[in-house]
């Protein structure tokens, strides 16, 4: 029997909301001292279920709101779930959110090195690899300029081409190509479809259905937190953009 590279097992999320306005940091820090601020329970997932073979490509999709990044942050372990089970068999590498894990006052040169020690990488292992990145994500020109500096298509750039740089078990791409060129789009297409043929497992997150039906296999559509379908994914999408388009 095939095993499952990632398992998520009537998975519930919850964030405690403060259901009255406070207008500043300090007027809620008092309030939380004094055990006057009162929370309201907010559901972002509710007993979601998910089985994922490795080599399969699953696109989440669902309205802004749905939970689709919520599940793909329990699934990176960034979440804790408050009700079920998520495991991870293998090595993640999550593009999450935009510039997560750069430091704003290093240069990308400094960066890419940052970033590799995160991912577990030694700075001989960079030291091989460094061209590479940087051909990738075209940024020469801009090696000694602080992050804080780039374009958000910049900075997508650095994050998928360092995220990418050695095929991971599973690779978790969350909307950040949207804010790249079409060129640099078609590009990073490319290498997650080489990936794919290498046995990389794919969870994707898009609102672009063309490129969600051009690179997964399949999808799981999330509604307000709960699954509303999951299967094959031209079944999952054409019934998805059906109810969009009423």
């Amino acid at each position: 029997m095939e095993k499952y590279i990632v398992e998520v097992d009537h998975l519930t999320i919850r964030f405690n909301m403060a259901s009255e306005k406070v207008d500043n940091l300090k007027e809620y820090v008092i309030k939380l001292v004094k055990k006057e601020l009162n929370f309201k329970e907010f559901l972002a997932l509710k007993d979601v279920s998910l089985k994922v073979k490795k080599g399969e490509a699953w696109a989440l999709i669902g309205v802004n709101g749905s939970g689709k990044s919520t599940l793909l942050k329990a699934i990176s372990g960034i979440l804790k779930p408050y009700k079920g089970t998520v495991s991870v068999y293998g090595e993640i590498a999550p593009l999450i959110e935009l510039g997560a894990g750069f430091d704003g006052n290093l240069t990308a040169r400094e960066n890419i090195y940052l970033n590799g020690t995160v991912l577990g990488h030694s700075k001989k292992f960079m030291d091989q690899h460094f061209d590479e990145i940087v051909d990738f994500a075209e940024l020469w020109n801009f090696l000694d300029t602080p992050i804080k500096n780039f374009s958000s298509g910049m900075k997508a750039r650095l994050g998928f081409s360092v995220a990418t740089m050695v095929a991971p078990d599973v690779l978790i791409v969350d909307e950040i190509l949207a804010v790249g060129d079409f060129l640099f789009r078609k590009k990073c297409t490319e290498r997650m479809n080489q990936m794919l043929a290498g046995g990389t497992t794919l969870l994707y997150v898009s609102h672009n259905i063309d490129s969600v039906k051009e690179l997964c296999t399949h999808a799981l559509w999330l509604d307000q937190g709960r699954v509303r379908s999951a299967g094959e994914v031209n079944e999952v999408c054409d019934e998805y953009e059906k109810l969009e388009k009423k």
